[in-house]
């Protein structure tokens, strides 16, 4: 009698098993892939992705943080998600992760002395000499992405170039270059980001016809461009947009526009949009802020 229930019990737990289904093999290949939000949304699942995520090393090794965690992530969370590197950890962003300080960031390189590229763009919380210390103590790093970090003048600059250029002398891999975000702009001689129009002939005609001598290649400060493109455009030219960034007349063109003051937003603030339900436009901030008060 009891092996015949025995019997049953074990059959029931099959045909159970075979009625929630275990996830296909190919998602566990697939999660070293995944970025970070999603990656710890599928620990709750179910309980083998739970334990893939938790004591596969693999997904953890190359870290990305972006929104909607990037707003929420402080020092004590990120070195709680690196630590599942077991001190591997390879590379990390961190965009716009304004809570992170420059004590967290050292603990993080310290801990994880493989860390090859570092990526921290916008990180408000962050200061030019903590970086520089961090970029000091990660003897692998070659990578290096801080635009957006306030006050790096050019001193910050040449420590952080000197730092990169001499790991990528002692590693072994000679043939790779070392990367950095950040540059002097010719013409105000400034530490940012320093760009070229991709349509550069084009510019320089255009500039010469009316006068102008300044190059193409500088910040944006010095040189407005196209949020989305990338090319120069007179601050006269520049088209509206309802996130107020510049964006010449051909991006402007082709984005969806507001229902209500045919403005756009950028692909960096899109994110901004409110659907308008049963409609397949959207409504800005301000025109739903007027919407609401009137």
């Amino acid at each position: 009698m009891e092996i015949s229930e025995t019997a049953d019990n074990r059959e029931d737990e099959v045909h159970s098993s075979m009625a929630t289904g275990r996830p296909h093999e190919a998602l566990f290949l697939a999660l070293a892939y995944f970025p970070i939000y999603e990656l710890l949304a599928m620990s709750g699942v179910c309980r083998s992705l739970r334990e893939a995520v938790n004591k596969d090393i693999l997904p953890w090794l190359d870290m990305v943080v972006d929104r909607p965690l990037s707003s929420r992530l402080s020092d004590g969370i990120l070195l709680k998600i690196t630590s599942k590197a077991n001190g591997r950890l390879r590379s990390l962003a961190l965009v716009n992760c304004s809570k992170i300080t420059d004590a967290g960031l050292l603990q993080i390189v310290e801990k994880n002395p493989l860390i090859a590229k570092l990526h921290v763009p916008a990180c408000t919380g962050l200061t030019p000499e903590g970086v520089v210390k961090a970029v000091k103590t990660g003897h692998n790093l070659i990578s290096l992405k801080v635009n957006g970090i306030y006050n790096i003048n050019k001193e910050h600059l040449e420590a952080l170039r000197s730092t990169l250029e001499s790991n990528r002398r002692q590693l072994i891999r000679q043939q790779q270059a070392t990367d950095i975000d950040i540059d002097i702009c010719p013409n105000c001689n400034c530490a940012a980001m320093v760009l070229e129009c991709p349509s550069r002939d084009m510019c320089e005609r255009k500039k010469r016809e009316r006068g102008l001598q300044r190059a193409c290649r500088g910040c944006y400060h010095c040189i407005p461009r196209c949020v989305e493109c990338g090319m120069c455009v007179d601050e006269c030219e520049a088209e509206d947009t309802a996130c107020a960034d510049a964006m010449c007349s051909n991006c402007w063109l082709r984005i969806p526009k507001c229902n209500f003051c045919n403005k756009p937003y950028c692909s960096r603030h899109a994110h901004r949009r409110c659907i308008v339900l049963g409609s397949s436009g959207f409504v800005c901030d301000a025109c739903n802020l007027k919407f609401h008060t009137s």
